[in-house]
């Protein structure tokens, strides 16, 4: 039985392998442009959002798109395909500290993101003074400190050589280090601030803001039935309505798609340190990998089926270099 279990999971765990050559050039190719797309986009301010909102979702996009470089083209690309020559090169815990830079702050612009819109729904009066374009700048800029701070331990704690093991680490790992309660506290710390507590903060905020939203559409179709309105569409429902689903869609897109990573990575320290009770098959954490990366260049795919203007802004960029043809044809004749 167990012989069995274990030849299934070899055999799910290299099918893997063999699709992650695909999925991850293709998903490279993918999110590449997506990316920078989507940060030209809404960075015009043309999308009909606030200009708080605006810089919150530029730097969720440019947070994805550095996440897209560190780890998908410089780590998982090279692993799938066994690019020996990054051996050689001895910067594997700097390439540590701005891949996990990057990706709290792709995670915490979320949480601040998905914080700003609960201040903006919930407290009218705290609204007018949090929810500006120097708040957001401030906010963000904090948070960048804060990851780059955070993350500067991974410098000291990894070796600078490449392992090219698909582990949360990636770099060569001292075993004294798996082994030690020291440094199982500071992993712990680090995988709890990011992204176990956001995990719990975007929830928590999720599940105040559809209560406060709730409530207020209840009032207001009394009002308006009371007053005799006659138009069954109330522009201010409709409008919260929006900006309820593109809060729901980014935030719910981050918890499902970084859960089983999360999962697993929790499951793997516990494992080193003797609470071995349950087995979870090594194809999870390549799973995990693969949602948690197609996570960062999702949020696109959002914008266009939740914003009218954002829509019609990529149909006018994709139009571009066709309106440019045409008029240097014109201007050639």
């Amino acid at each position: 039985m167990e012989t069995t279990r274990s030849y299934s999971e070899a055999r799910v765990y290299l099918f893997l392998l063999k699709v992650q050559r695909i999925y991850y050039p293709l998903l490279a190719a993918v999110a590449v442009p997506v990316c920078t797309v989507t940060i030209v986009i809404i960075s015009r301010g043309n999308c009909g959002l606030s200009r708080c909102v605006t810089r919150y979702l530029v730097a969720m996009a440019a947070a994805d798109f550095m996440v897209i470089i560190l780890d998908l083209i410089l780590r998982q690309i090279p692993i799938s395909f066994t690019i020996l020559p990054m051996l050689y090169l001895p910067i594997c815990n700097v390439h540590a500290v701005l891949l996990h830079t990057a990706t709290d702050c792709s995670i915490w612009f979320t949480v601040t993101f998905t914080f700003d819109r609960f201040v903006a729904i919930n407290c009218q009066k705290l609204k007018v003074k949090y929810c500006t374009k120097r708040t957001a700048a401030a906010v963000l800029g904090t948070v960048t400190v804060l990851s780059c701070l955070k993350n500067i331990t991974w410098y000291f704690t990894l070796n600078a050589q490449y392992a090219f093991l698909n582990l949360p680490w990636f770099c060569a790992i001292p075993l004294e280090l798996l082994e030690s309660p020291i440094w199982m506290s500071v992993e712990v710390l680090h995988y709890f601030l990011s992204p176990g507590l956001p995990f719990a903060l975007i929830l928590l905020l999720n599940v105040f803001t559809v209560r406060h939203i709730v409530a207020a559409t209840r009032v207001r179709r009394r009002l308006r039935a009371h007053s005799g309105g006659v138009s069954p569409i109330d522009p201010e429902v409709v409008s919260r309505r929006k900006s309820i689903i593109l809060l729901f869609f980014i935030s719910w897109n981050f918890i499902l798609l970084w859960a089983v990573f999360l999962v697993y990575t929790i499951w793997f320290r516990m494992w080193w340190l003797g609470f071995q009770s349950v087995i979870i098959p090594v194809y999870v954490q390549e799973i995990g990998f693969m949602l948690q990366l197609l996570s960062c260049c999702t949020n696109t795919a959002i914008y266009t089926a939740t914003q009218t203007k954002f829509r019609e802004q990529l149909m006018i960029l994709l139009k571009y270099p066709i309106v440019l043809i045409a008029e240097f044809n014109k201007k050639m004749m």
